[in-house]
């Protein structure tokens, strides 16, 4: 399984609306509950936050990538939201324990065990890809959920960028 199978525009909000994570993860977890991938909202962000009390999933940059096992899930995939506004997360990459994030990839994974070997694989393609800075801008600037898409899965070894980051994108624990 690759990334572009499991990209879909329906479940990419380039305007996620949210003042909290936990209102940022309802609202992405909503569209993959009309879009058939998850059962049960309240379930599934449950679900994520146990995971998310075991280390932080703020990469740095204003990325981060909540993700975790959930029964509700009934197939895999990635809901990607960019925030209206900067929403503080949990992430090593600074002092404080809290980084600003814009941009978030909520993975949807099952319990079964074959879905959780390919998220393991997922999640390390992504975080691989986002350790990209021009990426990241790229992402980040995109109009349409077709340009997140193109820019995930494309082969391009490195994205043009006017800038450099000062600011290092943290490697992220992929156990789960």
């Amino acid at each position: 399984m690759d990334l572009r199978e499991i990209l879909n525009p329906e479940i990419i909000d380039l305007r996620v609306k949210g003042n909290t994570k936990r209102e940022v993860l309802e609202n992405l977890s909503i569209h993959l509950l009309e879009q058939g991938y998850i059962g049960d909202v309240k379930q599934f962000v449950d679900d994520i936050f146990l995971r998310e009390a075991e280390g932080p999933t703020g990469m740095g940059e204003g990325l981060s990538i909540p993700h975790g096992k959930s029964e509700t899930v009934k197939k895999i995939g990635i809901a990607i939201g960019r925030t209206v506004n900067p929403i503080a997360w949990e992430s090593d990459i600074s002092d404080s324990g809290w980084q600003e994030t814009n941009l978030i990839f909520l993975f949807c994974v099952s319990v079964d065990n074959s879905y959780a070997e390919n998220h393991l694989l997922l999640l390390s393609e992504l975080a691989g890809k986002l350790g990209d800075y021009g990426r990241v801008q790229s992402l980040l600037s995109a109009e349409t959920a077709d340009e997140i898409i193109e820019d995930l899965v494309s082969d391009k070894a490195e994205f043009e960028c006017d800038k450099t980051s000062e600011e290092e994108i943290v490697e992220l624990d992929i156990a789960l």
